[in-house]
């Protein structure tokens, strides 16, 4: 078996675990909540009040009075969007939540530019696009893109448009100072001198504090007063999808927009375009959670972005038409069926790469600090699952590239605790000037483009910058446990008490380690180790798991982290253990 991760066990303060038992928390719950840091039941409480308010989003009352006469001018506005789940989610809620507060359909538009074709943002080629699709807009809005599009803002300002950024990714930086677009307003958490509280917003939660900016301006101008005003919580579903979707921290203001969302899921209040994606996901929106927005429909809608083109996807959450959407979410399942089996094969190519890698005897079997891959043939809208797959394997920072259509290589890199990836390119582009042409991203997540050629000399600077920053702590993959789990706690209500919560990026779903004996062990399904094993130090109870992808023999006895999940057969309820690592 080869070397798992350092299992540590979180610590939970216990004046806040006692604190929030007394406030009505089950003991589970409180001790759970409390080892991720919520102090209070406050924290918890997930309703639209506790909101941070969108005043604290610089450049808002701006980017409100922008949309409010383009409104009452009758003005077109297009929306200028995303490529993925999040840009996908917040160009629905823009067009949808502009509908909403008197925008004329007639005067709404959108373009999304297409990976392989225009690259990422509002380049100059998407201005001209947006131009050249229908009447001419006064208004562009960028929605999760625009923080870095200097030259496409610029090129939009000389044809004389007007353009509104809202985004959530880091700006540009040129020799270590901060370059924002020339746009007529900037909505995002990430620029400098924002204060809003949260600077994890994701795309599309930025957008729908825009949209609640909007209805206070259009409120305050007369439009509507506040009994009268349309409600935009309709809306939550979307930014619940976008906002899991992204992977940003769920921070306490994120977990109330998630829950908020969730809750309309459950009751089914969905969009259609959403419920359709529940359907063709064969999972329940009744019993709707963050993992099935995750890793059910958020792939799906992603899957449209990578092989095809994302107006499909957008098309699917804006249509109110039940019969379309779940025809739309059928195509985006086949879809995504297609990047399954692409990425299945790239990823056999890549893990061979690595393989040949460590076989370095200069590497002393372990990796380099940083990994980056190069295969001409790869597919450019799947290398960044690849790089996700072989950071996870190796616990690196790691880059994927292909060829382009135009002939430069595109990377996707993700990235460890303690490696800024964005960060990590900005000090590349400095050393070597000519080597990046473009690059942007997130401290967990970034791209790059180099010319043909470029890929040795990007693979030996990425590796300077990690053997620079990383320490042998920083490269110890290490996985953190909620510890034991009592035996009453091996039921049904349980599990489904935990999944009922909102557990993702940051806040972590639980996962809890027990010593466990194995008394038998056998492969399912050519690549699953199923398990027969006892819990605890001798005389423990017999339980049943499995662990997903693991075909290595299990030692006798050892530490196992694992979550637990409710099987259902023949109207039959039992608890399953999934693991997730040996030590």
């Amino acid at each position: 078996m080869s070397a798992g991760p350092k299992l540590i066990q979180r610590d939970a303060a216990p004046r806040a675990a006692w604190a929030l038992e007394q406030a009505g928390l089950s003991p589970l719950l409180a001790q759970l909540f409390a080892a991720r840091g919520v102090k209070h039941a406050d924290e918890l409480d997930d309703g639209l009040a506790r909101l941070l308010p969108p005043s604290g989003l610089k450049g808002i009352s701006e980017a409100a009075q922008l949309l409010a006469d383009c409104i009452e001018a009758e003005q077109r506005i297009c929306i200028v969007a995303d490529y993925d789940c999040d840009g996908a989610t917040a160009c629905t809620v823009a067009l949808r939540g502009l509908a909403l507060l008197g925008a004329q359909a007639a005067r709404l538009g959108y373009v999304v530019p297409d990976r392989a074709i225009h690259g990422y943002g509002l380049t100059p080629a998407i201005v001209d696009l947006a131009l050249a699709q229908g009447p001419r807009p006064a208004l562009l809005m960028t929605v999760d893109n625009g923080i870095a599009s200097i030259a496409g803002i610029a090129h939009a300002k000389k044809l004389g448009l007007k353009v509104l950024v809202t985004d959530h990714h880091l700006p540009a930086v040129f020799d270590g100072v901060t370059e924002l677009p020339d746009a007529a307003a900037i909505v995002n958490p990430s620029q400098p001198g924002c204060l809003f509280e949260s600077k994890n917003l994701a795309g599309v939660g930025v957008a729908f504090y825009v949209m609640l900016a909007l209805r206070s301006e259009l409120r305050a101008r007369g439009r509507f007063d506040a009994q009268s005003q349309p409600k935009l919580d309709g809306l939550l579903d979307l930014v619940a999808l976008g906002t899991v979707a992204d992977v940003v921290k769920l921070d306490a203001n994120n977990r109330r927009l998630v829950a908020q969302g969730l809750k309309r899921m459950r009751a089914g209040r969905a969009h259609p375009g959403v419920a359709a994606l529940f359907n063709a996901a064969g999972r329940d929106s009744r019993r709707a959670n963050a993992f099935d927005l995750g890793f059910a429909l958020g792939p799906r809608i992603n899957a449209a972005g990578r092989l095809s083109d994302m107006t499909l996807g957008i098309e699917c959450l804006l249509t109110d038409d039940t019969s379309r959407a779940l025809e739309l979410a059928k195509q985006l399942d086949a879809i995504n069926r297609e990047r399954r089996v692409i990425e299945a094969d790239m990823r056999e190519q890549a893990e061979f790469k690595l393989d040949t890698l460590l076989q370095d005897p200069r590497l002393n079997g372990e990796p380099p600090p940083a990994l980056a891959i190069f295969e001409a043939e790869f597919h450019e809208g799947v290398v960044g699952i690849i790089a996700s797959r072989l950071k996870d394997r190796v616990h690196r920072p790691t880059f994927v590239f292909a060829r382009g259509a135009d002939g430069q290589l595109k990377g996707s890199g993700r990235s460890i605790a303690g490696f800024h990836l964005r960060d990590a390119l900005d000090l590349i582009s400095k050393r070597h000037p000519e080597l990046l042409k473009k690059f942007g991203g997130h401290s967990m997540a970034a791209g790059c483009t180099l010319a043909d050629g470029g890929f040795e000399s990007f693979e030996a600077a990425l590796r300077q910058v990690a053997g620079e920053w990383l320490d042998a702590s920083a490269l110890t993959r290490t996985l953190r446990t909620d510890g034991p789990l009592a035996a009453e706690h091996f039921n049904p209500a349980s599990v489904q008490a935990l999944e009922a919560q909102v557990w993702g990026q940051a806040f972590e779903a639980p996962l809890f380690c027990d010593p466990v004996e194995i008394i038998s062990q056998r492969i399912v399904g050519e690549k699953h180790m199923k398990l027969r094993l006892r819990l605890g130090q001798g005389g423990g109870v017999v339980r049943d798991a499995i662990w997903f992808g693991h075909i290595e023999p299990l030692p006798a006895q050892g530490q196992m982290a694992y979550r637990l999940s409710v099987d259902e057969y023949q109207g039959q309820q039992r608890v399953q253990m999934i693991v997730e690592a040996m030590a």
